[in-house]
């Protein structure tokens, strides 16, 4: 440890920055247990391999996605169809590329939403406590009693099934287990010391719930936003699946898949539904081990520390 240094009045001088305090500091310690983690590790690479297909889509896919051809209708991979092609000769490798986009997109933005809708109510339930926190607690309560994917399939069919709907209504119902989270750690975090200290000298209350408690919890709701990110894409994937979610022919993995579900296609036409489930499979397993790896790392370190 470096020992302060004192100037020719006697006052300790903090000695100077050096990369040692980066290797040793918590952010990198943390990157280190992420990194000796090997299938987190792939999974990011896997994730940021879709992430970067998706934003290229319009440059690397091969054809046209939505581009049919009768003359090229259910034929197996090829040269030229690396993955085949479907029951209208569209090209599936660039169907795929471009599903990357909406499931993903999906994905993020819908964890985004509910994130922030479970930080705002949990913050303010665990930190006022007292009657406010049983009018947050018992309306979770309520919307966890209602079944969310047959939910999700009614407010779609009634609101249209697009992106954006699908973004909301996963979204606004999905926050509940993260306003818990929340709370629980609040209820502990509003009791330390520095809180109390933060509060006698005349913080507001907003200063001290956002910016004094949030950062410590972001630990644990890093790791509960990862591994959120593989249910949404599922449950986009279901919606579409059953005719619900993305409007055709956007391409969707979803969608492919439902268009492959007749049992000569299952059966003699592999691969209209393998790639598809694939893409569905890999992208929930990299965002699972994703979440994974974050909670290893951060599991050893006080998620409370100040």
């Amino acid at each position: 440890m470096n020992e302060a240094q004192l100037d020719t009045s006697g006052i300790a001088v903090k000695p100077p920055f050096t990369w040692q305090d980066v290797y040793n500091s918590p952010a990198m310690r943390m990157a280190r247990r992420f990194v000796s983690n090997y299938l987190a590790v792939i999974g990011l690479i896997v994730l940021l391999t879709l992430l970067g297909v998706g934003i290229l889509a319009p440059y690397i896919a091969p054809y046209d996605p939505n581009a049919v051809n009768l003359q090229r209708i259910n034929q197996p991979p090829t040269i030229e169809n690396v993955l085949g092609t479907d029951g209208v000769g569209r090209d599936n490798l660039s169907r795929i590329i471009y599903g990357a986009r909406v499931s993903l997109t999906v994905g993020v933005f819908s964890v985004s939403l509910y994130v922030l809708i479970g930080v705002i109510l949990g913050t303010v339930s665990g930190y006022f406590g007292g009657r406010v926190d049983d009018f947050i607690m018992r309306f979770t309560e309520v919307i966890m009693c209602f079944p969310t994917f047959p939910l999700l399939l009614i407010l779609v069919n009634l609101l249209g099934a697009n992106v954006i709907n699908i973004v909301l209504v996963i979204g606004i119902f999905g926050w509940t287990g993260i306003a818990r989270l929340v709370r629980g750690q609040v209820l502990q975090l509003r009791t330390l010391d520095y809180i109390v200290a933060a509060r006698s000298i005349g913080c507001s209350e907003a200063t001290i719930m956002f910016r004094h408690m949030l950062p410590n919890l972001l630990g644990p709701l890093l790791v509960a936003a990862t591994l959120g990110i593989g249910g949404a894409i599922l449950a986009e994937a279901g919606l579409s699946f059953l005719g619900l979610g993305i409007v055709r022919p956007t391409p969707s993995w979803g969608s492919m898949l439902s268009e492959a579900r007749s049992p000569a296609v299952l059966v003699s036409q592999t691969w209209q539904w393998l790639a598809p489930g694939i893409a569905i499979s890999l992208s929930v397993l990299a965002v699972n081990f994703i979440g994974d790896g974050l909670r290893d790392a951060l599991g050893s370190r006080n998620s409370l520390r100040v």
